[in-house]
C-alpha cells in the first residue's frame, strides 16, 4: 500500500496531462505500476487518485458491505463508479485526467496534488489555498477523533 505524504503545485498542459511529482512515485511500492483511477471526493470539491491497488482496497471494502440487489446500494454505487476514470502514466510520468473531472472541480491550469495517506487529492489551486482550519479547532477535532483512552489488546 502507498503512503502519500506531501503536496505539490502542479501544471495541467493544455492536453490536460499532469505530471505526478517524483516524490509520489518515490513512495509507491517498487512492485506498483503507473496504473491510478480517479473520482470526484464524495465530500469536497477536489478528485481523489488512487494507485490500483489502493483502489482494489476500496472496492473490496464496498463489495463487503453493499448489496447490488437493494435499490439504496445500487444508488450508492452507481454515484459512487459516476465519473471514474482510468489513468496511466507516460513515459514522461504524466497522466491525462479527463476535462470533464477538471470541470468538476473548476481547476483549470493551476492545480495541487495533496497527499492524503493512500490516496491523492487533486484540487483547483485556487480552492486548495482557501482550506484552513483554525488551529484550535484542529487540536480540539484531534483530540475528539484520537485523544480518547488507550485499550491495550490482550493476548
Amino acid at each position: 500500500m502507498a503512503t502519500f505524504i506531501g503536496e505539490y503545485a502542479c501544471k495541467v498542459d493544455v492536453k490536460g496531462r499532469v505530471i505526478l511529482p517524483v516524490a509520489f512515485k518515490k513512495q509507491m511500492p517498487a512492485d506498483a505500476c503507473d496504473h491510478f483511477v480517479v473520482r470526484k471526493d464524495i465530500f469536497e470539491n477536489c478528485l481523489v487518485l488512487y494507485a490500483s491497488e489502493d483502489w482494489n482496497r476500496q472496492l473490496q471494502k464496498i463489495r463487503k458491505r453493499i448489496n447490488p440487489y437493494n435499490r439504496e446500494h445500487n444508488m450508492f454505487l452507481r454515484n459512487f463508479f459516476k465519473g471514474t476514470a482510468d489513468l496511466f502514466l507516460d513515459n514522461n510520468n504524466r497522466m491525462l485526467i479527463p476535462k470533464r473531472l477538471l470541470d468538476l472541480i473548476g481547476a483549470e491550469r493551476d492545480v495541487v496534488l495533496a497527499g492524503q495517506d493512500g490516496r491523492i487529492e487533486i484540487w483547483a489551486s485556487d480552492i486548495y489555498e482557501k482550506i484552513e482550519m483554525p488551529a484550535d479547532d484542529f487540536a480540539n477535532l484531534a483530540e475528539k477523533l484520537m485523544g480518547g483512552s488507550l485499550i491495550e489488546p490482550e493476548g
